[in-house]
């Protein structure tokens, strides 16, 4: 129900809300960003699919980040573009409902593999004798089944939760997506058990993700201080540096925005904070892996090489 009564079936995203000329230059920036987020995380799915060396169980799962990467922000980009060229922009409730499941489930499928990644760096580094046998095709594809899985199920269980409540207050969502934050806003009549579902669920996707990954790296941590040498030290901890890198910058800001006791309180952060791992993140990712990493780089400069000499020929 909206402020006069009526059924909610559309809902006004109301974007930045900044003047014509400053929305124009955003425009333009956030283009920018999701044209390199979509090359980049592209390029590096197709250098891992192409490269035998790049053939490994650690690969394998980076191009699925790299795929999530692409659609977490191809949801969420392009409807920024739009709200951003239009001033803001009117959202069925079904086309609502729909980006915020799928927000959702690329969101929590990259806390699971996030995850996975971790426990791949904890039994390369740990049980590298018996990592061809552990890690093999048939048990990563079902580690990466089991995330796009866990996902699903949270997804399908959040949207329902949060597209149950009734919407009363008003239909103009004070952001330049589909959130939910700034859904509970509108919200009237009793939401607490929802609500408390909704958050239920955010909490167990991260603590169980985080749990994987910060045991994963105490048996890691414990590994490298065994190792005698100072360059095998910094060889086996460089192997995961990349990997926590995109840990902390993700779920860094995941916890912040969601979990801070304070959220939606000051609007303006939380934007700031949002086009941070909505935008910029899933276009650092193919940057951190392929800087802080030899191999991908190796296989970038055989590619440009190759395509150097073809154009030679």
């Amino acid at each position: 129900m909206a402020e006069n009564g009526t059924v909610v079936t559309e809902f006004v995203l109301m974007g930045f809300q900044l003047p014509a000329e400053l929305q124009m230059g955003l425009f333009f920036v956030f283009l920018i960003l999701y044209l390199l987020t979509m090359g980049g995380n592209l390029v590096m799915i197709l250098l891992i699919h192409s490269d035998p060396h790049l053939q490994t169980p650690m690969y394998f799962f980076l191009s699925h980040l790299s795929f999530l990467d692409i659609c977490y922000s191809s949801v969420i980009i392009p409807q920024l573009l739009e709200t951003l060229g239009t001033d803001k922009t009117v959202m069925t409730y079904e086309r609502c409902a729909t980006q915020f499941f799928f927000f959702t489930l690329y969101a929590s499928t990259e806390c699971f593999l996030l995850a996975v990644m971790a426990y791949d760096r904890y039994v390369a580094v740990c049980n590298p004798l018996l990592y061809a046998t552990a890690m093999t095709p048939q048990t990563c594809l079902g580690l990466v089944a089991t995330a796009y899985a866990g996902a699903m199920v949270n997804s399908v269980v959040r949207t329902g939760c949060t597209f149950s409540l009734s919407f009363c207050k008003s239909n103009n969502i004070d952001f330049f997506f589909c959130d939910l934050p700034p859904l509970l806003k509108l919200t009237c009549g009793e939401t607490k058990p929802l609500e408390l579902v909704i958050y239920l669920l955010a909490f167990l996707v991260i603590t169980i993700s985080i749990s994987v990954i910060l045991i994963s790296y105490l048996f890691i941590i414990r590994a490298i201080m065994r190792i005698c040498t100072a360059g095998g030290k910094a060889k086996t901890f460089s192997t995961c540096a990349s990997h926590m890198t995109a840990v902390a910058l993700f779920f860094g800001t995941l916890i912040f925005i969601y979990l801070k006791s304070n959220m939606g309180k000051s609007l303006w952060k939380d934007r700031i904070i949002s086009v941070f791992y909505t935008v910029v993140i899933p276009m650092l990712n193919p940057i951190v892996y392929s800087l802080r990493n030899k191999e991908v780089k190796e296989a970038l400069n055989k590619a440009l090489n190759r395509k150097k000499v073809s154009q030679v020929e």
